[in-house]
């Protein structure tokens, strides 16, 4: 299932550093795949998209997880 992030993603529209082929496996597997499994959608879902990291890669679920206890715990 596509991603209701897309648009305005910095990691899909190529605005992080990543190499191109790992960055086009991480868009198949989470972007245009699983997306409730990227680390980005994960922490904008339960927190909102102004607490994802600019650096968060889709594949950083446990510092997902650590954003999100930190923030709802506050």
């Amino acid at each position: 299932m596509k991603c209701q992030y897309l648009q305005g993603c910095p990691f899909y529209n190529d605005k992080m550093d990543i190499e191109s082929g790992l960055g086009k496996l991480y868009k198949n597997r989470y972007c245009l795949g699983n997306n409730t499994k990227c680390a980005r959608y994960m922490v904008c879902e339960q927190l909102g998209k102004e607490f994802v990291p600019i650096g968060l890669y889709p594949n950083m679920h446990e510092q997902a997880e650590e954003i999100i206890l930190k923030h709802k715990h506050q």
